[in-house]
């Protein structure tokens, strides 16, 4: 997917397209800030231009921030934003071994509906691995509705307010066409899938149509 998106243009189409933006990733940001110790180690999957880890660095002063991304041109511009907090880069996949940790957060936003459901599920293991005692893994991501009929309101509700925010007729067509190659879940699946894989006080703690935060926490080994 990194090969079609523009690292240039990428932060200015994020605001347009993702309506509900400051209360999206806001949320992942507090989750962090109110749930895991002073100062933590955060690990951001699919980093992208460093959007996310930026709102947290700012909010949370991170003691050590790794990132990992596929596309070595959206690392560039996150690793010049992050600058001041001198992140660690890694490009690869989400499908790849994970850094060794252990972190205080692992992140996300807008990335690991790429996946299908069963590497997403792996990786939702993996993670746990790599977190501390006590640490969280929080995910701002795109969802499919449960039912046509709510799958076809996200889409109406999304695409309108991006219009109504300033995205042009090619913006939408050309959203619409990266759309092609998600592979979103349910939200009720994945949260799920962390109440099986050993997360505790799994649960959605921000939704608006197909935009909704969820968050897991390790709290024993």
């Amino acid at each position: 997917m990194n090969e079609i998106w523009d690292a240039k243009t990428y932060d200015a189409e994020r605001r347009r397209l993702v309506p509900c933006f400051d209360l999206f990733y806001g949320t992942a940001a507090e989750l962090v800030a109110r749930t895991v110790p002073g100062n933590p180690r955060i690990l951001d999957l699919g980093a992208g231009t460093g959007l996310l880890s930026f709102i947290l660095a700012e909010r949370v002063e991170p003691r050590g921030l790794h990132l990992l991304d596929a596309s070595r041109e959206m690392l560039t511009h996150a690793q010049s934003r992050l600058a001041a907090w001198r992140p660690v880069i890694t490009v690869q996949s989400l499908t790849d071994p994970l850094p060794a940790g252990p972190f205080d957060a692992v992140v996300s936003a807008l990335a690991i509906h790429h996946l299908p459901d069963e590497q997403k599920r792996g990786l939702f293991s993996r993670i746990r691995t790599v977190l501390g005692a006590g640490g969280i893994f929080v995910n701002a991501e795109q969802i499919v509705g449960p039912t046509p009929w709510h799958q076809r309101l996200y889409e109406n509700m999304h695409l309108g307010a991006a219009r109504a925010l300033g995205s042009s007729p090619e913006e939408v067509a050309s959203a619409n066409q990266r759309m092609q190659y998600d592979r979103c879940s349910t939200l009720a699946k994945q949260i799920e899938w962390l109440n099986e894989l050993g997360y505790e006080r799994a649960g959605c703690f921000f939704h608006w149509f197909r935009f909704a935060v969820y968050a897991g926490w390790k709290i024993g080994g």
